[in-house]
């Protein structure tokens, strides 16, 4: 073959070579805003996906819209349904005592609601999740709750631990039924060890007796439907204005002599239906008012505050 035909192949060769790599080129430069774009789209619904299970995780059954770590007490009482279907089937006793040293209701010796029952525990006995769920709260609370946790659960409900030797969680950690969330203890306003339980909705209280049946260890049903105006009904059956002089228990009989007593005094001179409520360290406006259920503005105009953030300890607050 002549050197000029092989110089004219080769030149040919080299120049289908760059031909094909330009192509290739090309062809991969025009798929890579396509990689990209799909890159992005699937960053998207990754990121969606994220969010719609946080919030699935968070909004306990789809009644909730907030997700407040700071306080117990942060709803508005206008927010409460008016029914709604709880699913008990997935549970676990809260501690592995059976008795029920106080139950729900008023307390007379101490003129106060009890929103809540008092377990038999001693102190380092473990603590569990009642339902699969959410931590939203693990605080201490000097003159309330002691060392306490709450879990929102994917049920609706809300179950708040108090008293508490120890917290064995921390917020935002998903939890299941039966998981260890605490050591019981004799924390805050305690006048001995035991675990001071609640259940509520939307923050409501409901009283835990009617969902767990705690002598037996277990619920009550597969089911139980919250119905705001019997709930109400059963609440004032047990309220103050009901006049309940039910036997005090034990613990109560011990508690007496320990308990600060309201101010009788300021009762006796104020008009009738007014209430007071001490100021305890730590407590901000919008923790008490969650606690007597009014909305911060409410407060504030009762007692005359015109600065939220100038209450203080001892400070007494009418209602």
């Amino acid at each position: 073959m002549h050197f000029s035909t092989l110089r004219k192949i080769s030149a040919s060769l080299f120049l289908g070579a760059l031909t094909i790599s330009a192509y290739g080129q090309d062809l991969l430069a025009s798929q890579a805003p396509i990689d990209r774009q799909l890159k992005a789209v699937d960053s998207i619904s990754l990121k969606h996906l994220q969010i719609e299970e946080a919030k699935s995780a968070d909004d306990g059954n789809g009644l909730y819209s907030n997700w407040n770590t700071q306080y117990a007490h942060c709803y508005s009482e206008a927010a409460v349904p008016e029914n709604f279907k709880i699913d008990l089937r997935d549970f676990a006793m809260p501690i592995h005592h059976r008795v029920v040293t106080s139950n729900f209701g008023y307390r007379p010796r101490f003129r106060r609601m009890h929103k809540g029952v008092d377990i038999k525990a001693y102190t380092g006995d473990t603590v569990r999740a009642a339902f699969s769920g959410k931590v939203r709260v693990v605080r201490y609370e000097g003159g309330g709750y002691g060392n306490y946790v709450v879990i929102r659960h994917h049920n609706g409900l809300e179950t708040i631990y108090g008293h508490l030797s120890k917290h064995l969680t921390s917020v935002n950690r998903e939890v299941k039924a039966g998981d260890p969330i605490g050591l019981a203890g004799n924390t805050g306003r305690s006048f001995g060890s035991h675990l001071h339980f609640e259940t509520r909705i939307m923050g409501e209280a409901i009283d835990p007796a009617l969902i767990f049946d705690f002598k037996a260890g277990d619920v009550r049903g597969d089911y139980y439907v919250f119905n705001k105006a019997k709930n109400r009904k059963h609440i004032a059956s047990r309220s103050q204005s009901n006049k309940v002089t039910t036997p005090a228990t034990q613990e109560e009989k011990r508690n007496t002599t320990k308990e600060t007593p309201a101010p009788v005094a300021a009762v006796s001179t104020a008009p009738a239906g007014t209430r007071y409520y001490k100021v305890k360290k730590g407590e901000s406006l919008m923790s008490i008012a969650g606690r007597l259920g009014l909305s911060v503005e409410k407060l504030c105009e009762i007692n005359h505050i015109k600065n939220p953030g100038s209450i203080r300890p001892d400070q007494i607050l009418k209602y």
